[in-house]
C-alpha cells in the first residue's frame, strides 16, 4: 500500500523538465557527429573556421551534416595507414586494443608527453586526448601535426579545434540543458541526508535495499525530490564539473505493476557517460562493464571490483568512450539476463578487442548484478565464471554450450523483437532476429516501400538501431513517408503539429545512407560495417538490389552478379550479427497470377540464402480497389 500511495504522488518528468531533455531509453539514439573537414584556400566564405598558429593561419571548411544521414568517404583509413603517418613524423605510439595510443599534442608539460594519453581509433581514425578533452577526425589530426612541424612547435592549444560553427538555435538549446542539468543537481539531495524511513521507502521502491549508504554517497547518487527520481551525476573528466545527469523514476501501470522510466539531461545524442569513470584508479587493471547504473554500484559493493555502465544500455557503445577503457586489461561484459543482452555482449565484444573480454552469459543462476546481490549469490564467483569472448572463426561445442543453454532458457527472447503494429507477424515468424538475411518482393508499384518501412519503423520505436539504405526514392521522401507513419495522420492537414512529430521522430535511432541510384555494392557494405560499427545498427534495409547491379562487371553474366551480391549481403548479416532486408523485384509475371518464390528475378540463390521471404500480393479488381496481402513463403521459425 505504502508504495502505491508514493507512486501515485510521483510526478512525471516531463511535467518538471523541457521533453527536449528527457528523453526515455526506448527512443534513445546515437546522433552524427562526423563532420567534413578539408583544407581550403584562403578566400573562404564566412561558414568557415580558422586554426591559427603563431603566424600561421589555416582555412578549414566545415559541413555539419544532417542528422542521421551516413555518408562514406572516398578513402577510408586503415590503421596501416595511421601507423605509417605516425612512423613517417617520427612519433612514437603503443599499439593498444581499440585504439593507438600518442603523447598528446595539446599538452605542454614533460609529464603529459610521456603519458601516451591521445587515442586514435583504429577502425575509424577519430581521436581524443583524455587529458584536454580535445577530439575530432583524423584529417584534423594531420592538420595539427603539419602546423607544429611547419612552425617548430612541441605542443598546440586545446582550442586550437574549434569545430563548426554552432546556429544560435543550437548555442541557446546548449545553454538551456547546462542551466536544467545544474537545476536538477543543485535540487536533488543525497539519499544519505534524508531520514531513515524516507530513505529506507525510496531505496524499497527501486529494489536497492541491499545497496549500503556508503554505495551510494561513494557514486553521487542522489534524490531528486519533485519527480520522486533517482539522480546518477556524468562528472567532468577536467574539473569534476556535473555535465549531464541521468534521473530513474518509477511509475505504476493499470495493472499496479511497477515500472522504471530513464531519461538523460542532455539529451541521448549528447550524453556519453561511462557511470563510476571517475572512481577507477589509473592502475586498475579490470572491470565490470553493465548496462544499468544500478548494476554498477551492485558490483563495486559486492566485489571491490571497479565498475562502469554504459550510457544507453545494451543499444549502443558509443565509439568515442573507448579510449576510457583502454586501460583494461581484462573487461568483463556482464550486460543482463536476457539474450538480447547476451548478443550485444558479444558484439560489443569486438570493439573492444575479443582477447581481454570475457562474457557473463544470462541465465536462472546468473541474474543481473542487482538480482544477483538481492537474491544472495556470489557476485565475484560469477565474474570468475564469465567465459571468454577470444573465438572467432573456430569452435568446440564447449565453447557453444552456454550459448545453446542461453537460448534454451530464454526461448522468448531468442525468437527477437516482436512487432507492435504487425501482431500476425509475430505469429509466424516469431520476431525480428539480429543475423538473418530477410528478402522481400512484390509487384511493381504495390507498396513495397511503404510497407516495409512501416515494418521497420515499428521495430525503430522499440530501439532496434535502423539503417536504410534507399536507392530508388530519395530521403526526404522516404522520411515524410516514416513520419506519416509515425503520427499515424496526414500532417499536410495538420501542419501545426508538425514540430510536435518530428521532435520525437528525431529521437529514434533512425539513420539514412546518401546513396541514390546505381551503386557500387563495396561502397555500400563498407558503409553498412562503418555505421554497424560507430551506431551499432541492428538492422539494415537495402532498396532494391537492382541498383546495385548496374554498376558491377557489364562481361560477367547478370545472374553471376546477382548471386555475388545476394552471397555479400548475406556474409555481412551473420558476421556483424545484424538483420538484413534485401528488397528485390520479381519478373515479370502476368496480372492474374500470384507472385510465387520462383519469381524473384534471378537465380533460386535469393531464396537459398534468405532466411526469411516475404512477398507482397496484389489482386487487381475491376469494380473496386485490389486487394494486398503478405506470404511468407520462408522462414526460419518454422524450422525451429
Amino acid at each position: 500500500m505504502w508504495r502505491n500511495l508514493l507512486l501515485r504522488g510521483t510526478a512525471s518528468l516531463l511535467e518538471v523538465a523541457d521533453p527536449k531533455f528527457l528523453i526515455q531509453r526506448h527512443f534513445s539514439c546515437l546522433s552524427l557527429r562526423l563532420v567534413t573537414q578539408r583544407l581550403i584556400p584562403s578566400e573562404a566564405p564566412h561558414h568557415v573556421e580558422r586554426l591559427r598558429c603563431k603566424g600561421s593561419l589555416i582555412v578549414r571548411a566545415y559541413k555539419k551534416d544532417a542528422k542521421s544521414t551516413v555518408e562514406f568517404t572516398v578513402n577510408p583509413i586503415t590503421v596501416t595507414d595511421i601507423k605509417q603517418y605516425l612512423r613517417s613524423k617520427d612519433i612514437p605510439f603503443h599499439d593498444g586494443y581499440s585504439c593507438l595510443h600518442i603523447p598528446s599534442i595539446f599538452a605542454s608539460s614533460s609529464a603529459g608527453k610521456d603519458s601516451f594519453s591521445l587515442f586514435i581509433d583504429k577502425t575509424t581514425g577519430q581521436f581524443l586526448c583524455k587529458d584536454t578533452l580535445v577530439e575530432g577526425s583524423w584529417e584534423d589530426l594531420q592538420d595539427c601535426l603539419e602546423v607544429m612541424q611547419k612552425e617548430g612547435q612541441d605542443f598546440l592549444s586545446p582550442h586550437v579545434l574549434l569545430g563548426y560553427p554552432e546556429s544560435v538555435e543550437e548555442q541557446e538549446e546548449r545553454a538551456r540543458e547546462l542551466m536544467e542539468v545544474q537545476r536538477i543537481w543543485s535540487s536533488s539531495v543525497p539519499l544519505t541526508d534524508l531520514p531513515d524511513d524516507k530513505a529506507q521507502l525510496i531505496k524499497t521502491m527501486f529494489q536497492i535495499t541491499k545497496i549500503s549508504n556508503a554505495t551510494l554517497k561513494k557514486f553521487g547518487v542522489r534524490l531528486f525530490k519533485p519527480t520522486k527520481s533517482l539522480v546518477f551525476p556524468w562528472f567532468s573528466g577536467l574539473d569534476s564539473s556535473v555535465k549531464g545527469v541521468k534521473l530513474l523514476s518509477a511509475q505504476t501501470t493499470d495493472s499496479e505493476k511497477v515500472t522504471y522510466n530513464e531519461a538523460t539531461v542532455p539529451k541521448c545524442s549528447s550524453y556519453y557517460n561511462l557511470f563510476g569513470l571517475p572512481l577507477v584508479g589509473r592502475m586498475d587493471s579490470e572491470v565490470v562493464l553493465t548496462a544499468r547504473e544500478l548494476d554498477t554500484l551492485a558490483v563495486t559493493q559486492a566485489t571491490g571490483l571497479p565498475s562502469v555502465s554504459l550510457p544507453r544500455g545494451v543499444s549502443c557503445l558509443p565509439p568515442v568512450l573507448l579510449p576510457y577503457l583502454e586501460q583494461f586489461k581484462r573487461v568483463t561484459l556482464w550486460l543482463g539476463d536476457d539474450i538480447r543482452s547476451w548478443e550485444a555482449s558479444k558484439i560489443f565484444s569486438r570493439k573492444l578487442g575479443l582477447r581481454r573480454c570475457s562474457l557473463v552469459r544470462p541465465g536462472e543462476y546468473q541474474p543481473c548484478p542487482m538480482d544477483a546481490l538481492s537474491q544472495g549469490k556470489n557476485v565475484s564467483r560469477i565474474i570468475k565464471a564469465s567465459i571468454p569472448a577470444a573465438h572467432k572463426s573456430i569452435v568446440s561445442f564447449k565453447q557453444l554450450r552456454e550459448d545453446v543453454y542461453g537460448e534454451l532458457v530464454n526461448t522468448e527472447q531468442v525468437a527477437g523483437v516482436k512487432w507492435t503494429r504487425f501482431l500476425e507477424l509475430n505469429r509466424i515468424l516469431k520476431g525480428h532476429r539480429k543475423g538473418e538475411l530477410t528478402v522481400f518482393t512484390g509487384a511493381t508499384g504495390s507498396g513495397k516501400t511503404t510497407f516495409i518501412s512501416e515494418v521497420a519503423l515499428d521495430l525503430c520505436m522499440q530501439g532496434v538501431n535502423t539503417l536504410w539504405g534507399s536507392f530508388e526514392i530519395n530521403n526526404v521522401r522516404l522520411a515524410k513517408i516514416m513520419l506519416t507513419q509515425f503520427a499515424m495522420q496526414r500532417l499536410e492537414e495538420n501542419l501545426e503539429q508538425y514540430d510536435f512529430w518530428a521532435d520525437k521522430f528525431e529521437e529514434l535511432p533512425l539513420y539514412f545512407m546518401t546513396f541514390h541510384g546505381q551503386q557500387n555494392i563495396k561502397t555500400v557494405l563498407d558503409t553498412m560495417q562503418h555505421a554497424v560499427y560507430l551506431y551499432d545498427i541492428n538492422h539494415v534495409i537495402i532498396d532494391n538490389l537492382q541498383f546495385m547491379m548496374g554498376q558491377e562487371n557489364l562481361s560477367v553474366d547478370k545472374f553471376a552478379v546477382q548471386d555475388h551480391i545476394i552471397g555479400a549481403f548475406r556474409k555481412f548479416a551473420t558476421n556483424s550479427s545484424c538483420h538484413v532486408t534485401l528488397i528485390i523485384h520479381p519478373r515479370k509475371e502476368e496480372d492474374d497470377r500470384e507472385l510465387q518464390t520462383a519469381s524473384i528475378f534471378g537465380s533460386a540463390k535469393a531464396s537459398q540464402e534468405a532466411d526469411n521471404v516475404l512477398i507482397l500480393q496484389e489482386k487487381k479488381l475491376v469494380t473496386c480497389p485490389g486487394r494486398r496481402s503478405l506470404q511468407v513463403t520462408k522462414t526460419v521459425s518454422m524450422e525451429t
